[in-house]
């Protein structure tokens, strides 16, 4: 007889998966298009009083000057926006009269002139021109003639669908009015839109208090500290970036004046302070107005020495601006990404034009600050941010993941730059394998797939063996006999602790058992690594070994101390209790330290394993190793040590 056993059910998860999509992402993609669409019918509003909020930030810091200076508010504002005014106007006047002065002088080069547009011609279109008047000569010979139609002769041909008449349109002279308007009416726009930003801004000075206030009651009243602090970052972030980059601006286009004035370039003013300007365009700026005065300096000189000279400036100048004095005043990055800058360009210039492909990197730079600290704008700070997209732990187990340990052990090495070994363990290793565990816990994984993971990870481990690392930031001085309580106490009333460095060679036998998580194993050659490296003489042995009773029983002989290994200590599990009291009983007054997974939280589970040391991390389960080595007989009558019991350390505080 055959009977169909039921299947056993698989016990439910312990960790489960993140929850499913709701409204919430429906109602911000909505939020995202209502917006938009706002910028966008509503520029004509918002680009004047967003031209004033930021014209704001570059004053703030004159005006607080000026208030240091005990001026009054009302003086110094009406100082610092009759500076900004007057500036505005010189530049205005200075351009227009550069853009009269070459306008005055272009006849003189009208025959250089002339000669550089035929040789271009000749080289490019006359060339073209040929080659297209071969291939239809050619094609001609090709095709047959068709006879051509003879008109009646003594009759005039009427105008019909193929031969208009043709016939001109004449307007009308313009009266002076219309000539005026047609002037004027340019120039009405700017500076009605200018009057607006001067206006707008002096309110935005006067009112710069309350304005803040008014924000974090809007905002965020229910966390004061979160809302004044990204106000804070966001206006001191705003206001440096545009008073260091104003700096670099006026200072390169200066560089740029004198440069050109000396190759003999005419309007050399004009480019100075057209390089200036188009240096807060991204990018692109600079190199528009290093095309406009080589295409000018190639046009009035027969040579192309100018244009060259001319363009080689511009090479220097940017570079050293942009890679030298840039990283000096505020960093070697704004807070964007390179990609982001480029797009934040683009989607400004779509919704406002130039004036939005100006303010396209201050514009992104606030939503980005803003986004370090409003929840819902953190997606903004991740895409268009400077910083790594994932943690250094993220990005280890994604390695793994993408079952790519090469890139790993790439990662590793440049973090060991600037990291110790033991701390790479911690910070990086051990926090990518919590997040794997996590994953292995909701059965994400096939049996296949947690087999490649293991082996990377232990490939990643075995190809670390040789790598120093960074100097350790906690070095362990030459081992002290540890201390009596007495001594203990008056060593931390005098600010110093006790901290070994290597076991005694009678001592040195460890016995590691890895725990029979999923990835307990390469936790344990992690472990063992870094006790080898202490002067410990490691044996590595798993659960599964233990159990089956393959372990050799002279390695608890010959072992003062055994390390159990598992990243599922902090639960507590059954078979972890088991262990301990198997290892209790095979072998009495030996020494246990069982880590990583952090410290147990129920009380019970704690009262359990209060026979064994615990550590959270590998460096705690180095300190505890080294310190039960070097530490006296354990008696079997002596008090067992509590989970809670911190190594001691000899720093000097």
């Amino acid at each position: 007889m055959k009977f169909n056993l039921p299947t056993p059910e698989r016990p439910p998860n312990r960790v489960y998966p993140p929850g499913t999509p709701t409204m919430h992402g429906l109602t911000s993609i909505i939020t995202a298009g209502v917006v938009v669409s706002g910028l966008y019918f509503a520029r004509e509003v918002l680009i004047p009083i967003t031209l004033a909020v930021l014209l704001s930030f570059l004053l703030a810091p004159l005006v607080s000057f000026l208030r240091r200076l005990h001026f009054g508010q009302l003086p110094s504002i009406f100082v610092a926006v009759l500076t900004a005014l007057v500036s505005l106007l010189a530049v205005s006047t200075l351009i227009g009269a550069q853009i009269a002065q070459l306008a005055s002088s272009l006849p003189q080069y009208q025959e250089a002139i002339e000669a550089k547009i035929e040789t271009v011609q000749e080289k490019t279109v006359g060339r073209a021109d040929n080659l297209l008047q071969r291939a239809a000569a050619a094609l001609q010979r090709v095709t047959p003639e068709r006879p051509a139609e003879r008109q009646p002769r003594g009759r005039s041909s009427k105008p019909t669908a193929t031969n208009p008449m043709p016939v001109e349109v004449h307007e009308p002279a313009p009266s002076p009015l219309q000539v005026a308007q047609r002037v004027f009416t340019p120039v009405v726009g700017p500076l009605e839109t200018s009057f607006i930003v001067l206006v707008v801004t002096i309110f935005i000075l006067l009112q710069r208090e309350d304005l803040r206030d008014r924000l974090i009651r809007l905002f965020g009243s229910r966390d004061l500290h979160r809302t004044t602090t990204a106000i804070n970052d966001a206006a001191s972030r705003l206001s440096r970036y545009f008073v260091a980059q104003l700096g670099v601006n006026v200072g390169a286009g200066a560089t740029i004046s004198i440069g050109l004035a000396i190759i003999g370039v005419p309007g050399a003013l004009l480019f100075g302070v057209l390089t200036a300007l188009l240096r807060f365009v991204p990018y692109i700026g600079t190199w528009i107005a290093a095309l406009t005065a080589t295409m000018l300096a190639a046009a009035i000189q027969p040579q192309w020495t100018m244009a060259v000279w001319t363009l080689i400036m511009f090479v220097v100048v940017d570079v050293i601006a942009g890679q030298v004095v840039e990283p000096l005043l505020y960093g070697h990055s704004s807070g964007l990404s390179p990609l982001a800058v480029v797009v934040a360009a683009i989607f400004w210039s779509w919704l406002w034009g130039p004036i939005g492909l100006v303010l396209s990197t201050p514009l992104t730079l606030c939503v980005v600050t803003l986004g370090r600290y409003a929840e819902r704008l953190r997606f903004l700070t991740v895409l268009l941010g400077d910083q790594p997209a994932l943690t250094p732990a993220q990005n280890f187990y994604q390695r793994l993941l993408a079952d790519d340990p090469h890139e790993a052990i790439v990662q590793a090495e440049r973090i060991l730059r600037e990291m110790s070994l033991i701390d790479y363990y911690d910070d990086v290793a051990r926090e990518g394998l919590r997040l794997a565990r996590n994953d292995a816990l909701r059965g994400v994984f096939t049996t296949d797939q947690l087999a490649r993971m293991n082996e990377a990870l232990l490939d990643i481990v075995e190809n670390l063996e040789t790598v120093e690392g960074a100097p350790d930031q906690r070095p362990h001085p030459e081992f002290a006999p540890t201390p009596m309580p007495e001594a203990k106490d008056d060593a931390a009333a005098r600010g110093v602790t006790v901290e070994p460095s290597a076991p005694p060679p009678d001592r040195a036998q460890i016995l590691i058992i890895a725990g029979r998580g999923a990835f307990d194993a390469p936790t344990a050659a992690i472990a063992g690594q870094l006790l080898a490296r202490r002067g410990f003489k490691p044996l590595v042995a798993n659960y599964e070994d233990l159990r089956a009773g393959t372990v050799d029983t002279s390695a608890f002989k010959n072992s003062t101390l055994v390390c159990i290994i598992t990243l599922d200590a902090a639960e507590s599990p059954p078979y972890l209790r088991n262990l301990l009291r198997r290892i209790q009983e095979r072998s009495r007054g030996i020494t246990m330290v069982v880590g990583v997974g952090g410290q147990t939280e129920r009380v019970a589970d704690a009262a359990i394993v209060a026979s064994a040391r615990t550590a959270t991390a590998f460096r705690d389960i180095v300190e505890q190793c080294l310190f039960a080595a070097n530490a006296a007989p354990v008696k079997a009558e002596s008090s067992p040590v509590t989970p809670s019991a911190q190594p001691a350390t000899v720093r000097s505080g």
